[in-house]
């Protein structure tokens, strides 16, 4: 079990840097759009592109965020609970979040594949639309395999107490 968290971890930080690249590339890209619009040449496709590099950063960044215990959460009343409940409450949240995240990666992948055979484009760069659908299917997926990881660490902590 030590292997699958150490790899979730390492893949989840993949998955990250993946994320800080696209920042980079939307700020680079919304930069230099910028700049080249003074001089009345501006890029073609950078609104199409910032959303597309958008949809990576959020769902690539999901799975470190989520390993970092990065997302807002109001733990008021739950940690007023015994520990054995609030690992209880940590192991059922994170199996209904993995169940959710798997549910939304399925029908990211499903409707990505759609896309694909259809042959949809984006209006201005005529870019296929299906690789960032992939991208978050991916994202989900990642997240999914955290919640698990966190599932199954909480479980054995609960067992052990």
């Amino acid at each position: 079990m030590m292997r699958l968290v150490r790899w979730v971890r390492s893949a989840g930080r993949g998955f990250n840097a993946v994320s800080c690249l696209a920042i980079i590339v939307m700020m680079v890209l919304t930069c230099a759009d910028v700049i080249l619009r003074l001089f009345g040449r501006p890029i073609l496709g950078t609104y199409e592109m910032i959303g597309f590099l958008g949809s990576v950063v959020v769902s690539f960044s999901l799975a470190y965020t989520s390993l970092e215990k990065g997302h807002v959460s109001v733990e008021i009343f739950v940690e007023r609970l015994p520990e054995r409940l609030q690992l209880l409450i940590d192991a059922v949240g994170a199996l209904i979040g993995s169940i959710l995240f798997a549910v939304v990666a399925w029908q990211s992948a499903v409707y990505a594949l759609d896309l694909k055979h259809s042959g949809e484009v984006s209006m201005t760069l005529q870019m296929p639309v299906y690789p960032f659908l992939l991208g978050m299917a991916a994202g989900c997926g990642m997240l999914c395999l955290v919640l698990i990881s966190e599932m199954l660490r909480s479980t054995r902590r609960m067992v052990q107490r």
